[in-house]
């Protein structure tokens, strides 16, 4: 198995693929894996509640520290009473209006539903576990191209070439992985150039600390002299491939800012936009992609890597269960049939966000709306829950509430829980009602099985969970056997009918 790319999603990946027995090698075409912008501040990001949960239910949660002693940095400390707990184009939504109560499958034993990184720590926790799992990174073999027949994969990084069953490009937005494989990079084009950079201020008090929406653009000032700023200008500056001087920071901040504000020194500048892409199929054949090879947006509320951490472990368990023939034919199939209309949602998001921080008159007036609407209760809950994550869920079959939902964590009384249960990545069937069947179908499906009561198990008697952690199928009362020896055929191993027919 090849990953083209060692960032955080093909790491991802390659410790999913690594932790079901599957041989992974890793091209990445950087020289080492060390930036400043993977380290704080530039390189801080927020973890969402679908990645926090994917991190504990492999044993990596525990591993990040940061969280521990960093805040999310409080954009705007001095617009009202409470703590700030996400926002919204610059809008801020407070912890003390947003309503828990709403989200009824968040058991009390939940994971948190954001915390704190930067790009460093989680590259740095996720490298060790590849390695340990004996993942091999080359580094500096940036791939050049590959060739792809019915059996396998040729591929050519460095003046070299590789073989390999599979490859997936988890290798930016400049992919070449994508690129190659001829699958289009479909989208809008940005509205602004983006600046993040480093710089000392000869009158430093001129600018205001936090996320500043101007009659002009943004600037957000995290800690003194670490300035980020939005200019609306079409992305042309940042398309123009010019260097960034102090001259032209300065000229932006002045101008965004409205002050006369001095830049003494640049340190550290990079440009970015809002150029909003995704590709049209995630698959062409035996090659995948993931991450922001599969799509781009502007970095507005964090949730770029959240979306292809999240595609690494979709994707993983399927890849996996396919190289060890335990998969449907169409198992990986359903990895573009689930992550694609997540990744148009979240583009659609970023869009939003840009249109009502435009600086014209009618952004101004969608933006007044919306800061009233996320200061009442149930505009601070639906954004929080937009924000974390919190409602993600794929269109399985099945009539119960809970199927494509992330299975709530629940707790046996003996302590255990089901986010421990999934950390060697495999399938499981709960049954609550110790049902002898349920057993039987469990062994002949190879699917690890676990009985009892949980302390808490709100509308279930049994339940599905795929290796990455979402519900296949569950039943609130007496299953359904033939239901579920379906979603087991597929999920898992592909030869329906055969344990019910002998129990017929």
């Amino acid at each position: 198995m090849i990953i083209a790319g060692a960032g955080p999603v093909g790491l991802f990946l390659a410790c999913e693929l690594a932790l079901a027995n599957c041989a992974v090698l890793i091209l990445e075409k950087a020289d080492t894996p060390h930036s400043p912008l993977k380290q704080a501040p530039f390189g801080i990001r927020g973890l969402s509640a679908p990645t926090i949960e994917a991190l504990y239910r492999r044993g990596l949660l525990s591993e990040l520290e940061l969280h521990k002693h960093l805040k999310k940095p409080n954009a705007n400390a001095a617009q009202g009473a409470g703590r700030q707990a996400g926002h919204f184009a610059g809008i801020p939504f407070l912890e003390s209006n947003i309503d828990t109560s709403q989200w009824t499958n968040r058991l009390p034993g939940s994971t948190e539903t954001s915390l704190v990184t930067t790009m460093e720590e989680l590259e740095t926790v996720l490298t060790h576990r590849a390695a340990a799992l004996g993942v091999v990174i080359r580094w500096g073999l940036p791939i050049t191209g590959f060739h792809q027949t019915a059996d396998g994969v040729s591929v050519q990084a460095g003046g070299q070439s590789f073989q390999s069953k599979w490859l997936v490009g988890c290798d930016g937005s400049r992919s070449i992985v994508r690129k190659t494989a001829g699958i289009e990079f479909a989208g809008t084009e940005p509205a602004f150039t983006g600046y993040s950079s480093k710089i000392d201020l000869a009158d430093p008090e001129k600018l205001n600390p936090g996320r500043n929406v101007t009659a002009t653009g943004m600037y957000l000032q995290s800690q003194p002299g670490y300035v980020v700023i939005q200019d609306f200008d079409g992305g042309a500056f940042h398309d123009s491939k010019q260097p960034v001087t102090p001259e032209q920071v300065q000229e932006v901040l002045r101008r965004i800012s409205d002050t006369t504000v001095t830049i003494s020194s640049l340190h550290f500048a990079t440009t970015w936009t809002d150029r909003a892409r995704q590709a049209t199929a995630y698959r062409n054949g035996r090659v995948f992609l993931a991450g922001d090879a599969a799509h781009i947006h502007a970095p507005l509320g964090g949730q770029g890597l959240n979306l292809g951490l999240c595609d690494a472990m979709n994707l993983g368990w399927k890849l996996a269960n396919t190289i060890h023939g335990k998969a449907s034919a169409d198992l990986l199939d359903s990895y573009h049939t689930e992550r694609y209309p997540i990744g148009a949602q979240v583009l659609d998001w970023s869009r939003a966000q840009v249109a009502i921080m435009e600086p014209t008159p009618k952004a101004h007036a969608l933006y007044a709306i919306f800061r009233d609407l996320i200061n009442t209760r149930d505009g601070a809950t639906y954004m929080a829950g937009r924000v974390w994550g919190i409602h993600t869920h794929y269109p399985l079959d099945g009539a119960h509430p809970l199927t494509g939902h992330s299975v709530p964590n629940f707790e046996w009384q003996d302590g255990t829980t089901i986010s421990e249960l999934l950390s060697d990545g495999r399938g499981w069937l709960i049954d609550f009602n110790t049902d002898p069947f349920l057993k039987t179908l469990a062994d002949e499906y190879d699917v690890l099985y676990v009985a009892g009561r949980a302390k808490e198990q709100p509308g279930l008697s049994a339940a599905l969970i795929r290796p990455d952690g979402y519900i296949a199928w569950a039943a609130a009362s007496t299953p359904d056997y033939s239901e579920l020896e379906q979603a087991m055929a597929h999920w898992f191993i592909g030869i329906p009918g055969t344990v019910h027919e002998k129990k017929s």
